[in-house]
């Protein structure tokens, strides 16, 4: 893995951290239209940047902590400020806040006692996001279209992501444990 900086996925990851305060601010003021183009850049720019970096070889250290944390922010902004405007519940987003606190502050207390150690997402986790990411658009389009059909879809999905982030962490919790207890090597 390269050590380079401005690579094009990298630019791509850091045009995509850009964004994040035009979707708070287009949301902030309701203007749903701008919210979803800003998700649908986002969306294709991340998609982009991981295939740029397998195509022209520009895997970056920086790059694979970047990406995560890029897609985490624009997630954990997006429940908040759509809890704040009342699009989702507030109680859907402290789960989604709380998970990913309690998976960041576990991955800095392993980091300074037991140094690093990998633990690449579970399907679960993945999952997680697949579904918090579909909320988010469900949400948004929701918003601005009004189908009927659409209303039964993020009601599903509200508690999907809400069975899914629980058990998800749960999961993450009971598999940095047992992986903590396993010799390293």
């Amino acid at each position: 893995m390269s050590s380079r900086i401005f690579t094009v996925p990298n630019q791509l990851t850091f045009l995509r951290l850009g964004f994040l305060p035009f979707f708070i601010i287009a949301v902030h003021y309701r203007r749903f239209d701008l919210a979803l183009a800003v998700l649908i850049i986002a969306a294709l720019t991340d998609g982009l940047d991981g295939i740029l970096a397998r195509k022209l070889n520009q895997r970056t250290a920086l790059g694979a902590y970047l990406d995560p944390i890029a897609d985490k922010l624009l997630l954990s902004s997006s429940f908040v400020v759509l809890a704040m405007n009342r699009q989702i519940g507030w109680w859907l987003a402290t789960m989604v806040l709380s998970r990913d606190v309690l998976i960041l502050m576990s991955a800095s207390v392993i980091l300074v006692v037991v140094g690093y150690r990998p633990f690449p997402p579970s399907i679960y986790g993945k999952l997680t996001t697949a579904l918090q990411i579909l909320l988010v658009f469900a949400v948004v389009l929701f918003a601005i279209t009004q189908w009927p059909w659409l209303r039964h879809v993020k009601n599903a999905t509200v508690y999907l992501v809400a069975v899914f982030t629980v058990f998800s962490g749960f999961h993450y919790c009971f598999t940095v444990a047992r992986r903590l207890n396993e010799p390293h090597g």
